[in-house]
């Protein structure tokens, strides 16, 4: 069996004849070609290293695994070199010391045809089995020397040096447990050095493929040899991953890696595959809050530059001629400084969306085959992870807007993997987590096309219990205060959203008149309807308590949920809306100072009504991204709204009553200020 170990083991076999060159001492010696073969066993070198005894090793392709020659260096004489150059170091004199450390330089001194005075490409392996041998040697005092083989171009020579080289790096990492640190984070820095051919002189090209390869066959033999390692690597690849402003390319290039990394040692891929999904979440996040912050204009220039970059894909997709993703980066890089302010933020939004877009590309494209039977003990093993990495990354940053679609996706392929998400959300208890979990039910049961009647009305039943319990629980309440009672809210927004967009499914089908016609929702308005039992009067009782939630939540869905409820023959809430516009919020606040929680007066006050409103945030509200979106079928499992014309109508021909001075007070009055919430689905 041919290993890393027997590879360095060959390296050391008889020597023959070749051309003479200059060695890196001061001393001459005689400098002999040799070719190395695996037979000749009784001519290894008896200082074998510690490591080459180590019981672990990594088993290589047994047909790309000999050591042919070593050209022009003896190894012999490589290794009287570096034993005599180690032993002038202890004793003060660095003149060999130091040219050894030259030699593994990224761009060291080579010999030329007419000139002996330098060192052959290809006599660096020479050197790097004869160090393998001196590891001991090489203690605290050769930190120099250590530095300058971990930044050996390794991976831009050939097969055999690559395996030599790790078999060095096993050796000095034996040697102190710091140089193993340091041997890995080299390592994972090469996770973003791969993505172009190259070489050194002398060595043919290597592409990125290959590059990759020998990279991870290295990081494997030698967290095999030290176990203790994955933790290293796991803080390795988390405090490395690129930054948000970093390009598509870097993203993408160093998540293959991780995936590579992950394929290698299976007992990381949970560590893996949270990373990144957290990553994927900070950066949703990211973009949520630069469009929200951002005038109209830049969104829409954002959007348009998305369309046009994904227009360009298309077509290099279709010719063929689809060229490498540097292309853009580099183009880009070079152009930014002389875009103005305005041009430079859409791009920076712009290229952000598309990595965020390529990464949910991506996942997508890993987990869907595993889905391909969702009864299947793997699925559901996957979807359990899915789950732990929701609850545990999505879930606390409420304003992720397209991760989530990962669980929504997969959550609609079978009613039992759909009654897992949803059991995960109803058994969230801690109160950092919940009020997003009612607003991730909501939208939930809102969306999914494939959440059944049932099934929506079992929610809502549990909304309305809790928001009775709550009530119950809560009579010496002032007033409404969306700062201490925000968990009832979150719950009474939720029956809301659900209502605009399932109200059809909250009816008792067998008690309808089969005249109305489940197709078309204006059938329904001015009837008599069979809503399920108590929706009616525990909704009514809640309106009329002294928590007044219409006063609390969204103003765009509670105007949505009047028009329809008032239509269908639900609730007419109008007077109570109108009662709600002499309360102010800010009188029923509970100050920090009755609580004791204040030491100074720092004048806030709650004059903006805005902050007294309970924020209207829905997961799974319309998908943006051009990309990813290809994976989600949309048409068959989203519940996109769909207003009723006839209540449009409705609305224009009161508002042709108004007067025009009161539409101009209305303008003044809503100067600066912007609806959190629309029920409009863009496409």
């Amino acid at each position: 069996m041919t290993t890393l170990t027997s590879m360095a083991r060959a390296a050391a076999g008889p020597i023959h004849s070749s051309s003479p060159i200059k060695p890196i001492l001061r001393k001459s010696t005689s400098v002999l070609g040799t070719r190395l073969r695996s037979d000749d066993s009784d001519s290894v070198d008896d200082d074998e290293p510690p490591t080459k005894r180590q019981k672990k090793t990594v088993v290589f392709n047994e047909d790309l695994n000999t050591v042919k020659e070593i050209s022009g260096k003896s190894l012999e004489d490589a290794k009287r070199e570096v034993k005599h150059a180690l032993e002038r170091h202890n004793q003060g004199d660095d003149e060999d010391y130091d040219h050894l450390k030259e030699l593994f330089a990224p761009n060291p001194k080579q010999s030329t045809p007419d000139d002996d005075d330098g060192t052959k490409p290809q006599d660096l392996l020479a050197y790097v089995v004869a160090l393998t041998g001196y590891a001991p040697m090489l203690g605290r005092g050769c930190s120099g020397l250590i530095r300058s083989i971990l930044r050996c171009s390794w991976l831009e020579r050939d097969e055999t040096f690559s395996r030599a080289y790790i078999q060095l790096l096993a050796a000095i990492s034996s040697v102190q447990a710091s140089i193993f640190t340091q041997v890995l984070t080299m390592m994972v820095d090469k996770f973003t050095e791969t993505r172009h051919t190259s070489s050194v002189p002398g060595y043919a090209p290597v592409d990125p493929e290959t590059k990759k390869q020998w990279l991870h066959a290295g990081l494997k033999y030698l967290l095999e040899l030290f176990p203790a390692g994955q933790h290293i690597i796991l803080n390795l690849i988390s405090s490395k991953f690129p930054y948000p402003e970093e390009s598509k390319a870097t993203h993408m290039e160093y998540i293959g890696h991780l995936l590579r990394l992950k394929a290698t040692r299976p007992e990381l891929e949970r560590d893996i595959m949270e990373l990144i999904l957290s990553r994927l979440v900070k950066l949703d996040v990211e973009m949520t809050l630069d469009l929200e912050n951002d005038d109209d204009e830049i969104t829409r220039a954002v959007l348009r530059q998305l369309e046009a970059s994904q227009t360009t894909s298309d077509g290099d997709d279709e010719t063929g001629d689809a060229d490498d993703d540097d292309g853009s980066d580099s183009d880009s890089l070079l152009s930014e400084d002389e875009l103005p302010e305005q041009a430079k933020r859409v791009l920076m939004i712009k290229n952000k969306l598309e990595t965020m877009d390529a990464i949910l590309d991506l996942l997508f494209s890993i987990y869907t085959p595993i889905f391909e039977d969702p009864d299947s003990p793997q699925a559901i093993e996957a979807f359990q992870d899915l789950l732990s990495d929701f609850s545990n990354v999505i879930l606390p940053h409420l304003k992720s807007r397209h991760t989530q679609y990962l669980l929504f996706k997969f959550a609609m392929k079978s009613n039992h993997l759909m009654e897992m998400f949803i059991g995960t959300l109803f058994n969230l208890a801690p109160p950092v987590v919940k009020q997003a979990a009612v607003s991730y039910l909501a939208s939930f049961t809102a969306r999914g096309a494939s959440v059944q009647s049932h099934q929506v009305q079992l929610i809502v039943q549990t909304f309305l219990d809790y928001i009775d319990h709550y009530r119950a629980t809560h009579t010496n309440c002032r007033g409404p205060d969306v700062r201490r009672y925000s968990q009832y809210y979150a719950y009474f927004q939720g029956l809301l959203y659900i209502f605009c967009f399932r109200w059809r499914d909250l009816i008792q089908r067998d008690k309808v008149p089969p005249t109305l016609d489940w197709d078309d929702p204006s059938s329904f308005i001015g009837k008599d309807l069979p809503w399920m039992p108590g929706l009616k009067s525990r909704l009514q009782a809640n309106i009329a308590s002294k928590l007044n939630p219409l006063k609390c939540c969204s103003p765009v869905i509670v105007e949505e949920f009047a028009r329809l409820s008032h239509h269908l023959g639900l609730l007419y809430i109008y007077p109570q809306i109108e009662k709600n516009k002499s309360v102010h919020l800010s009188q029923f606040f509970t100050g920090s100072y009755a609580t004791g929680g204040a030491l100074r007066d720092t004048g806030l006050e709650y004059d903006d009504e805005r902050l007294t409103h309970l924020e209207a945030c829905f997961p799974f509200d319309p998908f943006q991204l051009p990309v990813a979106k290809r994976w989600l079928d949309l048409q068959n499992s989203y519940v996109t709204w769909q207003p009723m014309a006839v209540l449009d109508r409705d609305d224009d021909e009161d508002g042709e009553d108004e007067d025009e001075d009161e539409e101009n007070e209305g303008n003044e009055s809503d100067e600066g200020e912007e609806e959190d919430y629309e029920f409009e689905d863009e496409e």
